[in-house]
């Protein structure tokens, strides 16, 4: 029994796994074969913008849609059935003959995409809710692999083939990553909650990461229930979470639509370009590991905010002042900037009391973080378009990094979401 038991933690593990690393492929393979893809499908400016706009306001519309959406099936099911609607907009959009049903198809997948990335936070609480840290930071490593790999070999891939079967390959990653879910479906009694839930409705569990989280089991009435209202448009904690996490996704995603251009531009080729694509999207391995493990330990993390944004600073400089000399320096510069996605996902939990009150804040700060995040590309390549130089997209992003501090200065804080919403004392 208890190896049966041990089998569907690993069964769970797996499909986690698989399901993180299939959920940026459909984007980053595409920046690098931009100019392939253009003999085929014309891109301008403005359409490639709106291509690096399209994955954060999926991400930001299933953000706000999820505690909707959880309300008509099963965690499981949904993550299926987001894993079949990207596989379904990856195919589609590599067959069809125009621009704009492509950017249609490219909705679809990164539909699917977005789904995922919210889903997966609630599924590693459902079947492993004493290992909340250690399989977040395993799925956001494997987050960082699924990123770099398909700008790395797309190129390749499409030289060797079609530009058309490099963007669809990645499906078949999402196929691979379905498996376990099915098998999951057809294994009896496969939701570890039986197994490992406290005989009491309520129970105080410490994870992994030293943190003690509230379980409370969907059988109490009062589950679903907040501990006090609040509103969270008027609460400077969650604020602070959206700027920070947002200009973070903001940056991140105009470099993933636009860096490949940059560089071809000051007279890189495609491959070492798409190399220095996957180098940017590969450093968040590390940073995903280790950011977390060195801000827990910090009351105010805030100092390694301030290191991070130095390292965007500089690094953007590079990239427009001399990107054609010393580009693995300016590349691997800015590729440390986003190091502030992990501890941002961190301060989610770090800066509130209870389950119900980090759901609120995730919810709330990813919702419109990504919403704001989705300007990024799109601004960038139409300032491109009407200046005809790269100094003003940069200068644009250096205004989202100014935002990007305020907004972690104040997330930072050692301040609870909670205590935003704590009642005046009345005065003696």
């Amino acid at each position: 029994m208890i190896v049966k038991k041990q089998q569907k933690v690993w069964l769970f593990a797996v499909a986690i796994v698989l399901t993180a690393m299939t959920l940026r492929g459909a984007v980053t393979v595409v920046p690098p074969l931009i100019s392939t893809i253009d003999q085929d499908l014309p891109l301008t400016a403005a359409s490639i913008g709106i291509l690096g706009m399209l994955p954060t306001a999926a991400f930001g519309l299933f953000g706000f849609l999820t505690p909707y959406v959880l309300r008509l099936a099963s965690l499981e099911k949904l993550i299926v059935a987001s894993i079949l609607l990207g596989i379904v907009g990856q195919i589609a959009r590599v067959m069809v003959p125009t621009t704009p049903l492509f950017l249609v198809f490219s909705v679809v997948a990164f539909g699917g995409l977005g789904a995922g990335n919210v889903l997966l936070p609630p599924l590693v609480k459902k079947h492993f809710p004493t290992k909340i840290g250690l399989m977040t930071a395993t799925y956001v490593t494997a987050i960082s692999i699924g990123t770099a790999l398909p700008a790395q070999l797309a190129v390749p891939v499409a030289d060797a083939a079609t530009w058309q079967f490099s963007l669809a390959s990645w499906a078949g990653l999402s196929t691979v990553a379905l498996i376990p879910w099915f098998v999951a479906f057809f294994s009896p009694r496969t939701t570890p909650a039986a197994a490992t839930a406290p005989p009491s409705p309520a129970a105080v569990a410490p994870t992994d990461t030293g943190q003690v989280d509230i379980v409370v089991h969907s059988s109490t009435p009062a589950a679903a229930a907040p501990p006090a209202k609040m509103n969270l448009w008027r609460s400077p904690t969650a604020w602070g979470l959206t700027f920070m996490f947002g200009c973070t996704s903001l940056n991140t995603y105009a470099m993933f639509a636009w860096l490949p251009e940059v560089l071809t531009q000051a007279g890189l080729d495609r491959a070492h370009a798409g190399s220095m694509l996957a180098l940017f999207g590969a450093l968040g391995l590390p940073l995903s590991l280790g950011i977390p493990l060195i801000a827990s330990k910090m009351r105010n993390p805030f100092p390694a905010v301030l290191v991070m944004l130095g390292c965007f600073t500089a690094g953007y400089l590079g990239l427009l002042l001399s990107p054609a000399d010393g580009t693995w320096i300016w590349v691997s510069l800015t590729g440390l900037g986003p190091g502030t996605f992990p501890l941002a996902l961190l301060l989610i939990n770090h800066r509130t009391r209870t389950h119900v009150g980090a759901g609120a804040l995730s919810g709330f700060g990813q919702g419109m973080g990504y919403t704001l995040a989705c300007t990024g590309p799109l601004f960038f390549g139409l300032l491109r378009q009407w200046t005809g130089s790269w100094t003003a997209p940069f200068l644009f992003l250096f205004a989202t990094l100014l935002l990007l501090g305020v907004g972690a200065y104040m997330i930072c804080r050692p301040r609870m979401l909670e205590d935003d919403f704590e009642p005046i004392p009345a005065a003696a």
